[in-house]
């Protein structure tokens, strides 16, 4: 059985030449042997100092160096440390494992021979059996089993297979882009395996160390207890010795003297004082009450700590792995390491706090006017990092972000504050420019491939205040008219600016310049460019109009009264003209 097309075949009086051949893995593995000779025959010496370089004769496998005869004999000699190198013949070359030999047949400049039957030997492939699955020549149709059998053109069954291979492949191909994708999504999941299992490790940390802080401070407590405990019972049992040490003495002190007294022989002295002597040696001994020679306080501790329900807890403690009920999402973390503001844009990153166990579907950013104003919703979207353009200028905005699930809207994050720049800077955007203008200096600098007129826009917005920018003409030949002025984003970028209802702006030639827009030509004043002249553009948003100045001379009136929206700084231009932004920020006129 054929372990490729599943067939069966026997084997008859011919052998294995009575097999059908793989014609299409014969002519894979020919060009395999015409791209290893040619190989081979590139091989040149690597240390050659000949001029071109010898043909290379063997490859060191350690080494990894071609060598021509001589100078494998003069550089890398069969003693000393090479003794143990093997030597092979260079890639390609028919001793080289996998080489090529002579190819098995002519090579591509000598034509490939055609295929002839198997059953007869002069004749071409020129039709398929549809009921055998095979190629047939004219001679099996009229002689052979294939006689009665559904026969079509090889051509044509051939276009017909190569189609439905095709057809299977681009279904292979639809797999294996989504194997590709599915691959980057496995490695995102290990990334994010990654940070999560480093988030649980330092939130464990911090649990655990939060226990150990706790039990440190009720160990701090209890040992207090026990400190004045015992503080307490060696101040009772220090009262109680010097209460008794003091009663100790006086009641030794009238023993010695009662003594005494007892030894004298005078019995009318003895009388005197005996009455008042007795009531005195009664008194000290009515102060021994009873209970007064017992301790008041006992050498033990009254104190027992119950730890078995805590140690009990401890052992148990273990992490819950069950499904917690869905709620709505927790408070985002603004990451204000990330959030930053450029020209008159912000970018704003969050992220959600550590063992969040409710799922996420997005987040909702909101954003102020800038001037304190009411907040507005500006993205929706499953990203936790979103940079919003075309701002005010010099205004300070307020955003918040919450993220939401199937539960509902969970509570805003902490609002952060960002204040756009004060002044603009931009250059001429690439990403939005025509593909035949041609950008330098840092894009900075723009022209044209093109004779026609292309437009570039600038990289900041504007939508209120007011802003000033001046264009040196760097080069200007043959009398073109570049135009100057501002443009909506989606204005067309193949022809002069102005001449669509996108653009507003002054096109200009080396005697005179005119206001266009919707391709309406107004307000010719004279005045043109010319090498090393500089253009300026006046856009006020407070009034609503633009001016145009050329070396600093105003041309004509302000133009386009109540321009409203946001706009960029535009541009456009043809080979013949060079135009540059100037860095510094220009005085306005």
């Amino acid at each position: 059985t054929c372990p490729q097309c599943h067939r069966s075949a026997s084997l008859d009086q011919r052998g294995l030449r009575g097999f059908q051949r793989n014609r299409l893995l014969e002519a894979i593995v020919q060009r395999y042997q015409q791209g290893r000779a040619a190989a081979a025959a590139s091989a040149k010496c690597q240390l050659c100092d000949r001029s071109p370089p010898e043909p290379a004769a063997v490859l060191c496998e350690q080494c990894e160096v071609l060598y021509c005869a001589a100078c494998q004999l003069r550089c890398h000699p069969a003693r000393g440390p090479f003794a143990k190198h093997r030597l092979v013949p260079p890639p390609g070359h028919p001793g080289a494992p996998g080489g090529g030999g002579d190819g098995g047949g002519k090579g591509a400049g000598g034509g490939r021979k055609l295929p002839t039957c198997a059953e007869h030997d002069l004749e071409n492939y020129s039709m398929y059996c549809v009921s055998c699955r095979s190629p047939v020549c004219y001679q099996c149709l009229e002689e052979g089993k294939h006689a009665k059998h559904d026969v079509k053109a090889l051509g044509a069954m051939w276009k017909q297979h190569k189609a439905q291979l095709s057809q299977a492949l681009n279904g292979v191909s639809d797999k294996a882009k989504e194997a590709k994708e599915f691959l980057v999504q496995l490695k995102n999941l290990l990334q994010q395996i990654q940070e999560n299992g480093l988030d649980y490790e330092a939130c464990l940390v911090a649990q655990c160390d939060a226990l150990v802080d706790a039990l440190t401070r009720q160990k701090a407590k209890l040992l207090t207890k026990v400190t004045k405990e015992r503080e307490h019972k060696l101040k009772v049992v220090w009262d109680q010795i010097n209460h008794c040490t003091l009663k100790l003495r006086q009641s030794t002190g009238l023993m010695e003297y009662c003594l005494e007294v007892i030894k004298e022989n005078d019995p009318s002295g003895f009388l005197q004082i005996s009455d008042a002597l007795i009531k005195r040696v009664q008194v000290s001994q009515e102060q021994w009450v009873k209970g007064a020679l017992e301790p008041k306080v006992s050498a033990e501790f009254d104190l027992t700590l119950d730890s078995e329900p805590l140690l009990q807890s401890i052992h148990q403690l273990d992490f819950i792995q069950m499904k917690f009920p869905v709620t709505v999402p927790p408070v985002p973390l603004l990451q204000l390491e990330k959030c930053c503001t450029r020209n008159n844009s912000v970018t704003l990153a969050w992220r959600m706090p550590p063992l969040s166990h409710n799922p996420v579907e997005g987040y909702i950013l909101e954003l102020d006017d800038g001037d304190g104003g009411q907040f507005r919703e500006v993205y929706v979207g499953k990203e936790t990092l979103c940079t919003i353009d075309g701002l005010h200028f010099n205004s300070t905005y307020n955003a918040r972000v919450k993220a939401f699930n199937s539960s509902g809207v969970g509570p805003y994050s902490k609002t952060v504050i960002l204040q756009t720049s004060d002044v603009a800077w931009f250059t001429f955007d690439p990403s939005s420019a025509h593909r035949d203008i041609v950008l330098s200096n840092d894009n900075q600098t723009a022209t044209c491939n093109s004779y026609d007129d292309r437009v570039v826009l600038g990289t900041a917005a504007f939508s209120k205040g007011v802003h000033y920018w001046e264009l040196h003409v760097d080069r200007y030949d043959n009398h073109p008219d570049p135009a100057f002025g501002i443009a909506r984003i989606n204005v067309v970028k193949d022809m002069m600016l102005g001449k669509d209802d996108k653009a507003w702006a002054m096109y200009v030639d080396n005697n005179r310049s005119w206001f266009m827009h919707c391709n309406s030509h107004t307000n010719r004043t004279e005045g043109g460019v010319s090498k090393g002249a500089t253009v300026g553009v006046l856009l006020d948003l407070n009034k609503h109009n633009l001016t145009f100045y050329i070396n600093g001379q105003q041309q004509g009136p302000p133009a386009f009264e109540n321009i409203e929206g946001v706009f960029m700084p535009a541009l456009s231009l043809n080979r013949n003209v060079q135009v540059s932004l100037l860095q510094s920020s220009p005085p306005y006129p």
